[in-house]
């Protein structure tokens, strides 16, 4: 029970003189902070209302993490809705909070009654003295400037003026000088804040980049047909292909385990369950002799080798990013030192992994139930190893089946040293476990997107990604890994390739894609949705250059909408992701909008998404766009650019649109000047 001026109330948090209630972005009511990253526009909101008809006003009290406080005027929403909001850039690391205030808009309430009455000619001199009495008071607050307070007295004194009819003196009182002065500096009562809430900013990469997957021992390994042996690549062969992800324009440069692997149950090409003397086993099925997830494989070279790689990869602008993926294989020195960190069976065998009808018999899962403070330190030791030699970025394996109080604090106890570091989660699981991982640290996360590709599946998916979880999950947009090869990207060709790398590259901040995506690899292994000779069980060298000149790479594709993604900020953004409406069930079109004061070059930034989704097909259209998603004037006409062909036009708030998936399947517009 609590107590306001002597009135008790039940409830530990009243409701306040003015509610404010559904203020976001907010996790859980606050249990977690909400995310954003360096760069990133936040749309903050709350439903404000109040008794009777009085106006009120709101307003956006925001503080850095170095603790400078800025205020920002809160606009109404929809009429009746009672939702105001505002936005802001957040442009600093670390943790920030905000509160809204309400209160009481003294002026617009005596204004707004002062010009309806007198307009019918009644109660005139009563509302010239309820003006004196409002300005007279304002002007004596003491933390009004001075310039305002003076202000203040004279529109009092005119008010005052009987020898004046009522409408000019209200006239003074409703003057440009005037509207800037309340604006700025608000006449108000009634003054109430809800409680803080708290914004973890991040660095840019937390929540934006775009992702290249490789195996290195596929990358220079050689097949020596005479032996019929191989020899796996490794961070000096590795090292060679990192100019050419760069020149594509990815940021972050991925790699599955690089740890040894073990011998035990080791699966053949194609997962098969017999592995020959050549077969170099799956990368997850970590651990042997040679050592643990703190080792590397010795085919891939010493950790000077690996801090060589790291150094090239940082030089063209790259980050490392590598697979932490906590289960081992029955070689790992982790199953003779700590046999109880794993799962005994009633026979005396310790469980190897399943998830029926598969199993993986070369593969120990971790029971974080048996002595929790040994695997938990362990780990951790682990981390901050890859850490100290150069690692900033981990893509965590198959979250979901590990104890989510384990990430909470892992993730904590690291970040709360190595805040720059990020965690992308690979959790293909359901949706309330993908987004507590999201709200209990990790910053990023595969996503459904993978198996949403009609228009209707997309835009449902895009409006929870963009209006529903946006505070806590942030997505990253896969097109392909070495697990997954839907049935739309089997038959698709390269249209569905480039189909859906223009998806994932334009809809969300981060993308990634799988070695090869660029080559269309597309044949699937009978019966199963995933590659034929797949390159988690065996070495995969592709001929990059001979792909590149005979035309049958899309790399020249990604690469432009790499560069698109560069020079878009907008593009890069989430939450500014707008539906614009076609006529057609297979045209997908969206809009970003980034405002003026939000960009770097100081101009605003509006970019049109268009796509055809059916690979199969020419489509056409009539798109009917909401210019106002666009920052644009109703009825305008303007140019548009097509930053894929280069070729311009001019639109209107409706188009037609022609597009041939199998010559170009979309148009990326960047909005020009208004004709």
């Amino acid at each position: 029970m609590s107590k306001i001026s002597g009135i008790s109330y039940q409830h530990e948090n009243p409701i306040g003189r003015l509610p404010i209630l559904k203020a976001t972005p907010s996790v859980d009511g606050g249990r977690w902070p909400a995310k954003a990253f360096v760069g990133e526009v936040i749309p903050f909101s709350a439903n404000v209302f109040r008794e009777g008809h009085d106006a009120l006003a709101t307003e956006l009290l925001l503080t850095d993490p170095s603790g400078n406080l800025r205020v920002l005027r809160m606009a109404p929403g929809a009429p009746g809705s009672d939702l105001w909001h505002a936005s802001a850039q957040l442009n600093e690391a670390g943790f920030w909070s905000f509160q809204i205030r309400a209160f009481a808009d003294d002026y617009e309430t005596w204004h707004h009654n002062a010009s309806v009455k007198l307009a019918v000619g009644v109660d005139e001199e009563l509302m010239m003295l309820e003006g004196i009495a409002l300005f007279t008071r304002a002007a004596a607050e003491q933390s009004r400037s001075k310039a305002s307070a003076k202000l203040f007295v004279e529109i009092a004194e005119k008010l005052a003026d009987t020898n004046r009819p009522a409408k000019d003196r209200l006239a003074e009182a409703e003057s440009a000088k005037v509207l800037k002065s309340v604006t700025n500096e608000p006449i108000r009562s009634l003054i109430t804040l809800n409680s803080p809430l708290q914004i973890k900013c991040e660095r840019e990469r937390a929540g934006s980049g775009a992702w290249y997957e490789f195996f290195p021992r596929s990358e220079g390994a050689v097949f020596d047909p005479k032996s019929k042996t191989w020899k796996s690549g490794n961070f000096k062969t590795a090292a060679k292909r990192l100019d050419a992800v760069a020149a594509m324009g990815f940021d972050v440069l991925y790699m599955p385990p690089i740890h040894p692997i073990g011998l035990a149950y080791r699966k053949g090409p194609n997962n098969t369950l017999t592995a020959g003397p050549q077969d170099p086993g799956s990368p997850w099925a970590i651990g042997s002799e040679a050592g643990g997830h703190d080792a590397i494989h010795p085919d891939l070279g010493t950790e000077k080798d690996f801090a060589a790689f790291v150094k090239k990869a940082k030089s063209l602008g790259l980050e490392i990013a590598i697979d932490l993926a906590l289960q081992a294989s029955p070689d790992h020195p982790w199953v003779k030192s700590n046999p109880a960190w794993f799962t005994t069976r009633a026979d005396g065998t310790i469980a190897y992994a399943e998830n029926p009808p598969k199993k993986y018999q070369d593969i120990f899962p971790i029971n974080f139930d048996n002595d929790p403070d040994g695997i938990y330190f362990e780990v951790l030791r682990v981390v901050k190893l890859w850490i100290s030699r150069g690692v900033k970025i981990f893509r965590v394996d198959n979250p979901h089946t590990k104890p989510v109080a384990f990430w909470e604090w892992l993730i904590g106890e690291v970040n709360q040293e190595f805040a720059d570091v990020v965690w992308l989660a690979e959790a293909f699981t359901r949706p309330s476990m993908m987004h507590t991982l999201g709200k209990i640290g990790f910053q990023q996360s595969y996503t459904y997107f993978t198996w949403r590709n009609t228009k209707q599946e997309i835009e449902s998916y895009l409006r929870e990604l963009t209006q529903v979880s946006a505070d806590f999950f942030r997505p990253n947009f896969w097109v392909s890994t070495p697990d997954i090869l839907t049935e739309y990207l089997q038959f698709g060709g390269p249209a569905a390739h480039k189909i859906r790398a223009v998806l994932a590259s334009m809809c969300t901040p981060s993308w990634g894609m799988y070695a090869g995506y660029e080559l269309c690899e597309s044949v699937a292994r009978p019966g199963a949705e995933e590659h034929i000779d797949s390159e988690k069980f065996e070495y995969r060298p592709r001929d990059w250059d001979a792909a590149n000149k005979g035309g049958r790479s899309i790399a020249p594709y990604i690469t432009k909408l790499n560069a698109i993604r560069a020079a878009h900020p907008a593009i890069r953004q989430l939450r500014n992701l707008e539906l614009q409406h076609t006529d057609d069930s297979a045209i997908l079109a969206f809009s970003k909008h980034l405002a003026a004061e939000h960009t770097a070059s100081g101009k605003a930034d509006p970019v049109l998404v268009i796509v055809n989704v059916d690979p199969h097909a020419v489509r056409e259209t009539m798109v009917r766009l909401d210019l106002a998603k666009l920052g644009l004037p109703p009825y305008s006409r303007f140019e548009v650019e097509d930053l894929i062909t280069g070729e311009k036009y001019e639109w209107g708030s409706e188009n037609y649109v022609r597009l041939d998936a199998f010559v170009e399947p979309a148009h990326i517009f960047k909005i020009g000047k208004i004709l």
